[in-house]
């Protein structure tokens, strides 16, 4: 069977610095596959480029089996970016930032029954209720889910997902793990950039681990060091250029996760 998403031998480079250094990965459909690393391991950068966002100095990448370019069924794909808010300076609802998944390169008008599958989609992530509130009204963790419910909009078969419940009060992981249950249950594949695993643990069945750009370790899920399983750990971690304070009362600095592999 032809694997969801084949990268082969891949090689990132951004501003002159070698960020991945020959990548080798297949997630075969239906796997549901976490990708773990501390910061700076390479891992959105490996997400971003197994999408397009970023281009590759040399090796393949594969979606569906059709080489990466607009041969890929793109509808088919859901892709969450990593803490992008889905607040700008349009003032849009919750339902039409959803209904912009709805479109692609090969659909430029929404679907006539966009507004019925957006609504669908945020009541799949716990947000029905508030379709129609702009999105600037949204709490942070809200936000996020209202983006996985752009990606989830398309009905995907395959979900790529950078660091979604970054920062998410424990309410909405829960929310969001429960919604990622159901879409495995109906065959759904899950690439998912993680810290840790948290709420997702238990659809987690393999990881791969970036170290230093590189894959340290392929198959069960590792166990965290010590300090990060302790009881007093922050399992929280800023992104880059995100300085101020993080959502949903959440601090805004903690210590970077280190995995035994």
């Amino acid at each position: 069977m032809t694997p969801v998403v084949r990268a082969a031998g891949l090689r990132v480079s951004l501003g002159g610095s070698v960020i991945l250094h020959h990548i080798d990965l297949a997630v075969d459909d239906g796997e549901v596959v976490a990708l773990l690393g501390a910061n700076g391991s390479g891992k959105s950068t490996l997400v971003r480029a197994l999408v397009g966002a970023v281009p590759a100095e040399s090796g393949t990448v594969e979606l569906f089996g059709t080489p990466l370019g607009r041969a890929v069924p793109w509808e088919r794909v859901g892709y969450v970016p990593q803490r992008v808010s889905a607040a700008s300076g349009v003032p849009a609802t919750a339902c039409e930032v959803v209904v912009s998944g709805t479109l692609h390169a090969r659909r430029l008008l929404p679907p006539r029954d966009a507004r019925r599958r957006a609504c669908a989609a945020l009541e799949e992530v716990g947000l029905g209720a508030e379709a129609d509130r702009p999105v600037r009204e949204l709490s942070g963790g809200q936000q996020q889910r209202v983006l996985i419910a752009r990606a989830l909009v398309r009905s995907p078969d395959l979900l790529v997902l950078d660091e979604p419940v970054a920062g998410v009060d424990l309410p909405s992981q829960q929310v969001f793990a429960d919604a990622l249950t159901r879409l495995t249950h109906r065959g759904t594949t899950v690439l998912v950039v993680l810290h840790e695993l948290g709420a997702l643990e238990p659809l987690i069945r393999r990881a791969v681990v970036l170290r230093h750009g590189c894959v340290a370790h392929d198959g069960t899920p590792p166990a965290p060091s010590a300090e990060h399983a302790g009881p007093d750990h922050v399992h929280l971690h800023p992104h880059d250029g995100d300085r101020g304070p993080a959502s949903e009362g959440q601090p805004a600095l903690a210590p970077t996760i280190r995995w035994q592999a």
